[in-house]
């Protein structure tokens, strides 16, 4: 990790997109070096707040303060692959559009990792949704950056996959700076380090537990914290 880390990624404000409000009084700093996950309602702005920060969100129009990084990488609720490109030549695409020489070894190890070793050569089109979104996933892991941004990563994937790929995005991302947009309970129980609900009028903080992450699936902070967090998102906006 080369890129020196800003020590505060910080929105504070309000957003509308075509007049329309999506978010007012929103006030959220990154703990630098650490898992922030963001839950709350569809619609509600965790998505543009993910744009925002990673400096893609046109057709925004915000007003207050935000504080983002020079460089970021983004994993999109949308796969995004490329359709006439091999999954390989998918994972090492940002390299390439960069112009830099591609990693090809780092790239098929990474695809070891998410499990899909025999289908470097397949198109995007021969692939399941959850295979897609960890192409996907695999892309976002090879780019060296100190604020990642993911948008509900693991949403395609089956409940084991799921757990596998949590422990390893925790793992590989160790050290970073991550924002994670989720609207699994146990998922933020498990990664979140820094844990908040997101309303139409500010956010909502959730004690999460202090045992590293990944947790266990079963541990009674987690089930608890997730439990927390059911009553929450269950309550009438």
């Amino acid at each position: 990790m080369n890129q020196p880390l800003r020590q505060f990624l910080r929105i504070s404000g309000s957003a509308t997109i075509d007049g329309v409000t999506i978010f007012t009084d929103l006030d959220l700093t990154l703990k630098p070096r650490s898992w922030t996950c963001l839950l709350g309602a569809s619609g509600v702005g965790k998505s543009t707040v993910l744009r925002l920060f990673a400096g893609l969100a046109e057709g925004v129009c915000f007003t207050g303060d935000l504080r983002v990084p020079d460089r970021v990488a983004m994993m999109a609720q949308q796969d995004l692959l490329m359709p006439w490109l091999s999954v390989l030549d998918n994972v090492l695409l940002g390299a390439r559009l960069r112009g830099a020489r591609p990693d090809t070894d780092l790239a098929h190890d990474r695809l070891v990792q998410v499990g899909l070793a025999g289908h470097a050569d397949k198109r995007p089109s021969a692939l399941s949704g959850g295979q897609r979104q960890r192409v996907a996933l695999a892309r976002t892991l090879m780019e060296d950056r100190a604020v990642v941004l993911l948008d509900e990563p693991f949403s395609a994937l089956d409940a084991m996959t799921r757990a596998h790929m949590q422990d390893l995005t925790a793992k590989l991302l160790r050290g970073r700076t991550v924002l994670l947009v989720t609207h699994d309970p146990n998922e933020a129980a498990r990664l979140g380090e820094t844990i908040a609900i997101m309303t139409p009028t500010g956010l909502i903080d959730i004690t999460a537990p202090t045992t590293p992450i990944p947790r266990d699936l079963h541990a009674a902070d987690v089930l608890r914290t997730q439990a927390t967090l059911f009553d929450h998102l269950r309550r009438p906006a």
